[in-house]
């Protein structure tokens, strides 16, 4: 703030989308040649140890993309990782976290989301989903009240380490949500620079006004240990956040919160003043996606129901009389076809397990067939191609005995006339290819 002893960070202006970390560099399709064999040896290394397979014509079991979060988020040190990498996947499994997503209670998901940041239902200049956050909401009884039923009763069927809050648990399905619905919904738009590049990312406002210094001391536990576990296993997901409103003691609340981040987070964090405000957030969004009250034309208050963007509800084809997404968990899943994502709405409701298709949306990468007269011509000519192999053994068994081949060698004939050129040239040893 100016005229404030606040400890600022470097200013928005000297990083944006230029620096080391910024999106798009390090994403997928913008990575430098060391980038990509850090991905590339990655990879093999988690295959080596059970935790990543990519068989021929399937799907991963990781996308590019998140392992690139992992990557970035322990600067690109494969060894560093992978350790992080094996611990959110044990983490994830320990506590079941697919599960505890599937079958959460819709009323208890949406009364946790109501004490985090809130997805406003639009995007920035990027296209990265902007959410907000006013931590004047969490006072001390309603979190005091909050955590006590959380603990008292399990939300969904997912079993747990033991060791992991109840209370932090419900909170991982929010970050499940960025995840699996408004992440890949905001990849799935085109209108947007780098649309070849899937999000992984949030920009988030966080209004610290009408907060005492008191109240920051009383939720200090609540949100260190929110921060470090979402640091650990859900790392680069968060891009700006932008802090809004920090009264004159927040020098000494920053020095707490930046320490449950990493520093490349703590980088992209920024302080801004009254003045600063409408300025700099126009910088990374457009008006009309920045909320009413610090500048913008969005009606859009906490605790409201994402205000979705119009573009985004022209792309969407809505299933059942749907004409806007549901409360509660949801997630997109591929098409049979691959050419749509189709999103569910999933969770408890009256204690009855739902799993309803809302939308879909054309999918960011469809499913690529190779065309159906490409395939016929391919086989036409290797049936040419073993014809006339065929013929060759034919007159080959009608000559001498002294020169007749073996069986093994008619064998070997046929089937090198029936393996296609393009995968008898990735069979060659690599010599052979240069």
């Amino acid at each position: 703030m100016a005229g404030s002893p606040v400890e600022q960070v470097p200013s928005a202006t000297a990083t944006t989308g230029g620096d080391e970390f910024g999106y798009p560099h390090g994403h997928f399709g913008h990575l430098t040649a060391e980038q990509e064999k850090a991905l590339q040896d990655f990879k093999i290394f988690l295959g080596e140890k059970g935790l990543y397979t990519h068989a021929p014509g399937e799907k991963p079991s990781h996308e590019d993309w998140t392992l690139l979060r992992f990557l970035r988020a322990r600067r690109w040190i494969v060894e560093d990782a992978y350790k992080q990498f094996k611990d959110t996947e044990d983490w994830r499994k320990a506590n079941q976290l697919e599960v505890l997503y599937d079958t959460i209670d819709v009323e208890a998901y949406e009364e946790t989301r109501s004490l985090y940041p809130q997805w406003t239902g639009r995007r920035d200049r990027r296209g990265i989903p902007i959410y907000l956050f006013q931590i004047r909401h969490l006072d001390g009884k309603t979190v005091a009240n909050y955590e006590k039923k959380a603990e008292s009763t399990s939300a969904s069927l997912a079993k747990t380490d033991g060791s992991t809050p109840e209370k932090l648990l419900r909170l991982f399905a929010l970050y499940e949500n960025l995840t699996r619905f408004a992440q890949p919904l905001c990849s799935a738009m085109k209108d947007r620079d780098n649309a070849e590049t899937p999000i992984t990312l949030s920009t988030n406002i966080v209004d610290v006004s009408q907060v005492s210094l008191r109240m920051f001391w009383n939720l200090k536990s609540h949100m260190q240990a929110a921060s470090t576990l979402a640091t650990a296993h859900y790392p680069e997901t968060l891009d700006r956040i932008f802090i809004i409103g920090a009264p004159y003691f927040f020098s000494t609340v920053w020095g707490w919160i930046k320490r449950w981040f990493d520093p490349i987070t703590v980088s992209k964090i920024f302080i801004l003043s009254a003045a600063e405000v409408k300025t700099e957030l126009e910088r990374f969004m457009e008006p009309r996606n920045i909320p009413k009250a610090y500048g913008g034309e969005l009606e859009f208050e906490f605790f409201d129901r994402p205000n979705v963007d119009p573009r985004i509800k022209e792309a969407i084809t809505w299933e059942k009389g749907h004409t806007d997404f549901p409360r509660g968990p949801a997630y997109w899943v591929p098409s049979e076809d691959g050419n749509t994502l189709e999103l569910y709405a999933v969770g408890r409701q009256d204690g009855k397990q739902r799993r309803e298709k809302i939308c879909s949306i054309p999918s960011p990468f469809p499913k690529v067939e190779e065309p159906a007269a490409a395939v016929a011509g391919v086989k036409e000519e290797q049936e040419v191609k073993i014809e006339a192999a065929m013929e060759g053994v034919k007159a080959l068994s009608v000559s001498s005995s002294d020169d007749k081949p073996s069986t093994a060698e008619i064998s070997e004939k046929v089937a090198a006339a029936a393996v296609p050129d393009a995968v008898a040239e990735e069979q060659k040893p690599a010599a052979v290819k240069a």
